[in-house]
């Protein structure tokens, strides 16, 4: 049996053969249903993309019914027990898991990049001194369109390498001068001799000792935040990124518009509503109260439940690992005692299991970050730094596949009727 699928139209009675490839089919091959020759022929009507493939993708792969996640077809769970963000964002990058010699100079190429350009400095000096660290990390993403005009050369394969070296290596840097700048300290410039995410805690923390002691617990745990944030596949930012990637910007620009999308409180702000909800619960006791006004519809339970995920997202479960490491050395997050309960209720209670609501990526990592000395608007932010990664690999990725052109979405007109221009003194 060929893959296709039979449709027909009760309009007309007329039957049509439509293809089947890799479980989808093509849209534009429904309109060639016509209810009449002045028909413009048959489109989907998908808001917010609900059962829509805009793509064929290599990177990122998610089953949400079996809580599958994989990068390239490694499982994440392997990646966060044993890469490295950087090694990770090869593999997401080029297809491949790095050799120990590909590996050394692509950290070399990173490390290489990691200065920022004083008029850069100067320009993020020119926020208001309250300014929220996303508002400034995404302005300063696209003032770098003005900076690296070479950038344009988006069909350059060097220039887009040195585009996404550039991108990689500054983006800890613009997130730490974003945080010193919004507690009024000093900016701290990269330390080239650490880890990618060593320096990055350096540039956030260094006060006046000469050396930062970078805690290998602390480094380890953003390592792997950073590793399970790297990409997940066509979620709202990464959209972003395609459709403004589609117009043929240079890639600031494009990255600009999906830290923007990231900065919405549904997207990259998530962790930083769980925290709210336990501040708002504040004791284990009143954990059950507060069940029973979200089950009344009286509240929502954030941190639960996935537009993708319909079991545990697998993510959750290396974060709450990682959790139990970053309190050996903080402390216990007082909100913790809160957040576990929470939990063991809500993966009893028939309402939340039957609603496949299980924990999700954000609610661990907002107590993580609190933990390390993160202020909650600082959580967008973190998530942009390793999505970078997973941006760049998804623009160019769409960038060169044949089959992608300036994204154009159709629309289904509902206003009003032709009607002729009424003189203003004739108007009812």
């Amino acid at each position: 049996m060929p893959d296709t699928l039979t449709i027909t139209d009760n309009r007309t009675g007329k039957s049509y053969e439509v293809p089947i490839k890799d479980g989808v089919i093509k849209a534009p091959d429904l309109r060639q249903i016509k209810a009449g020759p002045d028909d413009a022929g048959l489109a989907t009507y998908d808001p917010a993309f609900m059962n829509s493939a805009a793509c064929r993708s290599r990177i990122t792969y998610i089953d949400g019914d079996k809580g599958i996640l994989e990068y390239r077809g490694y499982p994440i769970e392997q990646l966060a027990e044993h890469s490295t963000y950087l090694e990770t964002a090869y593999l997401i990058m080029f297809g491949e898991l790095p050799t120990t010699a590909q590996l050394a100079s692509w950290t070399k190429e990173i490390t290489f990049h990691t200065m920022l350009h004083e008029n850069i400095k100067k320009l993020m000096e020119g926020f208001q001194y309250d300014a929220h660290p996303m508002g400034v990390f995404l302005s300063t993403v696209g003032a770098f369109s003005t900076f690296y005009p070479d950038a344009k050369n988006i069909f350059d394969d060097a220039s887009r390498k040195k585009q996404i070296h550039r991108l990689i290596a500054k983006v800890p840097t613009i997130a730490a001068y974003a945080f010193r700048h919004s507690i009024g300290r000093p900016y701290v410039y990269p330390d080239n001799e650490l880890s990618f995410v060593g320096n990055f805690l350096n540039m956030l923390f260094k006060m006046t000792e000469l050396k930062y002691q970078v805690n290998p617990v602390l480094e380890r745990a953003l390592d792997v935040l950073f590793i399970l944030h790297a990409d997940h596949e066509q979620n709202c930012s990464t959209t972003a990124m395609r459709v403004i990637g589609s117009s043929h910007g240079d890639p600031y620009s494009a990255m600009a518009g999906a830290a923007a999308a990231l900065y919405g409180p549904l997207h990259g702000g998530a962790n930083e509503a769980v925290l709210r909800m336990l501040v708002e619960i504040g004791n284990v006791n009143n954990v059950p109260a507060f069940i029973k006004r979200v089950k009344g519809g009286e509240g929502r339970l954030m941190g639960f439940g996935h537009r993708v995920y319909k079991s545990y997202d697998p993510r959750a479960k290396v974060i709450k690992q990682t959790a139990d490491a970053v309190f050996e050395v903080t402390g216990k997050n007082p909100l913790l005692e809160i957040a576990l309960e929470l939990e063991r209720i809500a993966l009893q209670d028939e309402y939340f299991v039957s609603r496949k609501l299980y924990p999700n990526v954000d609610f661990y990592s907002g107590l993580i970050y609190q933990a390390m000395g993160f202020p909650v608007e600082m959580f967008p932010v973190l998530f942009a730094i390793p999505r970078t990664s997973g941006w760049i690999a998804q623009w160019e990725e769409m960038l060169l596949d044949p089959d992608q052109k300036i994204a154009r979405p159709k629309q289904v007109y509902v206003g009003a009727k032709r009607r002729d221009f009424v003189p203003r003194d004739q108007r009812g």
